[in-house]
């Protein structure tokens, strides 16, 4: 006789706290490190990563904003969500920028908080402050969780709003009570993410439109790669053969010396357009609020915007045509209807005429970049910088005129490379960006170019590399001003204040004190070696080149 096994019972969810189910949701939403700085709030969080099978690593800075930074360069790279966790009080409140600038930049970030305690509020409790309302302008969501048995469906849902397009960040703090005390409920698992479908009928529209044009021009930006339309990106360009401009993250989805990438021709492609195409980027001053064409009296070019989602599309401009929703969907669309009305090589003398501006445009680099002259320009760096890369190289920009000669000279080969702070221009995103960086490529070079004013922002987490083992080269191009500032004020008043910083800071000995290694160049033969010994130590290591302060970049706008 067969004897009748009981039924297997589920098993009984074992009790929680606070910091245990935040680490399970998080991982549960692709999370793989836990952005920190120390603080007595949030020590649930740690012990919930340390206990953790297998334990979350913890990687802890010298300043809030570098968390931030750091958790917002992780969901850049890796396109899932980062999460920064901040003390209560102040350690909140130094994140704001850090916050702000993955607002602008569209990168989905969960912030956890520390606060005081509910049974205390109001009694003047260490660090007591309301810290939702300062958040909320510049999240999607910005809230407090009160208690333990409501943090994990709080927590799934704020990864979840984070990284539905348009992404972007989300805080939420948890007071005393959420974080320490326990509770046995189960831990949602997460849905999957629901793509919205851009309207056939507009995509049809454009496609004809692109059709009928003689110079359209594509505009890719960052969220496209955020998106995950890279590969329709570039297949669409392919086919179509539009000229290509590329900007932020949209950088290295057409790989340099693609032939039909015309950054370089970026002037005349946008004067001469009589469509131009903006896929994943705003209208803003970086694309002179979307006012092409216009050149030898032609009128202004027709613009279609495309956008990740419908908040996203620009409302001051009147626009050709407008889509919302998922971009490779977006891009699939155009091109079907563009296939039954294009004429094949129709864009073929326009992409040729670009082609020969951005040839030209390159070639006169070369006297730049091969400068021999006394102080060094800053283009010179990156003539000895540019053959050291290698294909998979990151590259992440923190500065202004001298980050902006970056831009001009540092094409990338595979999107995906390039960080720079974007729109929001927040100084100080190099460091986080950088240790960001070196953990999710670990096997890439990771070269961080700082402009000598951004680097006072964030140098002192050169500690928080050298305790991690985290080698990344960094460059500083020394012209001991604010060159954003102090050539525009010149040009203004004819003279410049607050502008100057120390010539003979040693940038690099901050880095030697801190454990990693350093040198101080100034004449332009010793640039490449110094690169080559910064590539070879296997630590932190930082060249400090003192630039020519009379050259500024060439800019037509400075955005204000």
């Amino acid at each position: 006789m067969t004897e009748v096994q009981p039924e297997a019972q589920p098993a009984t969810p074992q009790p929680l706290h606070g910091g245990q189910i935040s680490v399970e949701v998080a991982r549960a939403h692709g999370v793989q490190t836990m952005f920190t700085l120390s603080g007595g709030h949030v020590f649930p969080l740690y012990d919930g990563a340390v206990k953790a099978d297998p334990p979350m690593p913890i990687l802890d800075v010298r300043h809030e904003q570098t968390a931030v930074f750091a958790a917002e360069a992780t969901a850049k790279l890796t396109r899932r969500p980062g999460l920064a966790v901040l003390t209560a009080g102040p350690g909140i409140t130094n994140g704001v920028s850090a916050v702000t600038t993955a607002h602008f930049n569209g990168s989905p970030v969960v912030v956890l908080g520390g606060r005081a305690a509910d049974s205390n509020w109001g009694k003047g409790a260490l660090q007591e402050l309301d810290h939702p309302p300062l958040l909320a302008p510049v999240t999607k969501r910005s809230a407090t969780v009160h208690t333990t048995a409501a943090l994990a469906a709080e927590l799934d849902d704020a990864f979840a709003l984070a990284d539905a397009p348009h992404r972007g960040p989300v805080f939420l703090d948890l007071s005393l009570e959420a974080a320490y005390d326990v509770d046995a409920g189960p831990l949602p698992a997460p849905a999957p993410r629901r793509d919205v479908t851009p309207d056939p009928e507009a995509l049809t529209a454009i496609g004809e439109l692109l059709a009928r044009a003689a110079k359209p021009v594509l505009v890719l930006g960052s969220d496209v790669w955020m998106d995950g339309a890279d590969s329709a990106a570039l297949a669409f360009a392919e086919e179509t053969g539009v000229p290509v401009i590329t900007n932020g993250m949209g950088r290295g989805i057409l790989p340099r010396g693609h032939r039909q990438l015309v950054t370089r021709a970026r002037s005349a492609a946008f004067g001469g357009a009589d469509l131009v195409i903006v896929a994943g980027t705003p209208l803003d001053f970086r694309l002179g609020y979307g006012l092409f064409g216009g050149r030898d009296g032609n009128p202004l070019a027709p613009v279609v915007h495309l956008a990740d989602s419908p908040d996203q599309l620009s409302t001051h401009l009147g626009l050709a045509g407008s889509a919302a929703g998922d971009l490779s969907a977006a891009f699939a669309g155009i091109a079907e209807a563009w296939r039954g009305a294009a004429k094949p090589g129709g864009y073929a003398d326009w992409l040729s005429a670009l082609q020969d501006r951005a040839a030209a445009a390159i070639a006169t680099d070369t006297e730049l970049l091969t400068s021999a002259s006394d102080p060094i320009h800053p283009a010179r760096i990156y003539g000895e910088l540019l053959p050291r890369l290698a294909e998979d190289a990151v590259v992440i920009g923190d500065g202004g005129d001298f980050v902006s000669w970056a831009g001009r000279f540092v094409e990338p080969a595979r999107p995906g490379c390039w960080m720079d702070p974007g729109p929001y221009g927040c100084l100080g995103t190099g460091l986080g960006y950088a240790i960001a960086a070196r953990l999710a490529r670990p096997a890439s070079q990771v070269v961080l170019m700082f402009g000598d004013g951004a680097a006072g922002f964030s140098l002192m987490d050169v500690d928080t590399l050298v305790r991690h083992r985290l080698p990344v080269v960094m460059v500083v191009g020394n012209n001991a001003c604010w060159g954003l500032e102090k050539h525009p004020m010149q040009a203004l008043y004819g003279y410049d204040v607050a502008a100057d910083l120390n010539p003979d800071a040693r940038y690099d000995r901050v880095v030697q004190a801190l454990g990693g290694g350093g040198e101080f160049v100034t004449d332009p033969r010793e640039i490449g070696p110094a690169l080559d010994r910064a590539f070879a130590s296997g630590v932190p290591y930082l060249v400090n080149i003192a630039t020519d302060q009379a050259v500024a970049y060439p800019r037509s706008t400075t955005g204000l």
